[in-house]
């Protein structure tokens, strides 16, 4: 029998979007009583609240897209390391990697109250990427709002991960979840064109 932890955010009014960005907001358009049969909803929000992936496109005019995203980098193995305490991660923060991992998932514990945006968070280091693809690791996973801060416009880690070819799954919450290996389930929306896309991730084992 499935284990299965949610490792998402909740979408709702309380839910902090990126300063100056789309907040999230749902209603009834048709309620079942007005329509004699269903209730039908209605959502507008950025693609980057919440729990969400980065398609390269994002911060490289010429990167995929999220329909061109290729799913199994998504629906893979993930190992999750603990990283607490770090300001600035580095790679000899890092777990030894487990045999069989695809996608390593970062718990820095550093995001308490969902419900407001974080004045500020660790920084990744952008040799992070580089060994990712040195060991075959496609995806990386980020308890915070993005693997750069908030302000910056180089976005150092964002470019790493692209010239290596590697993605980005960023606001996944991580606080009860031990480190180890898990199977993880993260797809995003086939958003023809899109940038990003929130996601419902999940970790599991049999």
């Amino acid at each position: 029998m499935k284990s299965i932890i949610d490792i998402s955010m909740t979408l709702d009014a309380a839910t902090p979007e990126w300063p100056g960005d789309t907040p999230f907001a749902y209603r009834l358009s048709v309620t079942k009583e007005q329509s004699g049969s269903v209730n039908i909803g209605e959502l507008q929000s950025s693609t980057h609240i919440g729990t969400h992936i980065d398609a390269p496109f994002h911060y490289d005019e010429q990167g995929l897209t999220t329909d061109e995203l290729p799913l199994d980098v998504y629906l893979t193995t993930a190992q999750v390391m603990e990283v607490t305490g770090r300001e600035h991660v580095k790679l000899s923060d890092l777990d030894e990697l487990r045999q069989g991992v695809s996608a390593v998932l970062l718990k820095t514990a550093s995001w308490q109250k969902r419900s407001e945006f974080p004045g500020a968070w660790p920084t990744f280091d952008p040799e992070i990427a580089e060994w990712m693809k040195d060991n075959n690791i496609r995806l990386l996973g980020v308890d915070v709002p993005s693997v750069d801060p908030e302000t910056s416009k180089e976005l150092p880690m964002h470019h790493a991960m692209n010239r290596n070819e590697r993605f980005i799954l960023e606001g996944i919450v991580l606080d009860s979840v031990a480190a180890g290996v898990y199977q993880l389930a993260a797809l995003p929306l086939k958003i023809r064109g899109g940038e990003g896309s929130p996601v419902r991730a999940v970790l599991y084992t049999e």
